[in-house]
């Protein structure tokens, strides 16, 4: 009886580990726990959106000396690459309020930057010069494109820390990996550059394309996307076209 105790208790063993195994092949990898994404990506896009914001003119910049919102948006930043140096994973929650932070002064700075431009197409201070304008303008709607792709990835079921658990399983996003597994690799997961590609064509084609909001924050999250870059994109667009007839 004794003798047969290691061979049951080894197949036992067996049966579980197959069970795991098929369990993880039936679970796709964004309803699972799995490894955290790369943290280089969304370091380059954010250190972007400091070099785009520090081109602006002065006159629309948020606080002043004018070097003074870069260089907070940087240590922020810096913070967050020595808590989570190579991959954003699940450690503490001042990591969370650290990345949300980040985000929402580069929000505020870009926003602040647009009113102000609308303010002088308005009142027509902008200037007379039409390649001046249209690139401020271009600053700012790509900027706008980077600031809600953050957005987009720290509020998707929780953020990249939460959704490195997998423990929600109800997406705020539906991509077409969720729909068609089988046309992506069994490991497929939303990354970054995923939630970049949803911000920009939403700022593009004032709509959903491919990736569908799901939740209604989503949904008023991509409406309020597509309403500032329209206004951007009209106002601008159309004093550069006045001032060069």
């Amino acid at each position: 009886m004794n003798d047969d105790t290691p061979d049951a208790e080894t197949r036992l063993t067996r049966i579980e580990r197959l069970l795991e195994s098929g369990e993880r092949e039936l679970v796709p990898a964004w309803r699972r726990a799995t490894r955290g994404e790369s943290r280089w990506v969304v370091t380059v896009v954010i250190l972007a959106a400091v070099a785009l914001q520090w081109s602006l003119p002065h006159r629309l910049v948020l606080l002043r000396p004018v070097w003074a919102p870069p260089a907070l948006e940087l240590a922020l930043l810096a913070g967050l690459v020595a808590g989570n140096p190579r991959r954003v994973e699940p450690r503490t929650r001042k990591l969370r309020m650290l990345g949300l932070a980040l985000t929402g002064v580069i929000t505020v700075a870009n926003g602040w930057a647009a009113v102000r431009l609308v303010g002088d197409l308005v009142t027509g201070g902008a200037g007379d010069e039409a390649v001046p304008l249209l690139l401020t303008g271009g600053v700012i709607w790509v900027t706008n494109v980077i600031v809600f792709a953050l957005w987009y990835w720290e509020w998707d079921r929780g953020g990249p820390m939460a959704r490195v658990r997998g423990r929600r399983q109800y997406a705020d996003f539906l991509f077409v990996q969720m729909q068609s597994p089988e046309l992506a690799p069994p490991d497929w997961e939303p990354a970054f550059l995923d939630y970049l590609y949803l911000s920009f064509t939403n700022a593009t084609a004032f709509s959903p394309t491919d990736v569908m909001p799901l939740t209604r924050w989503s949904k008023m999250l991509m409406m309020l996307q597509s309403s500032v870059s329209l206004v951007t994109v009209v106002l601008v667009v159309a004093r550069a076209v006045n001032i060069l007839k």
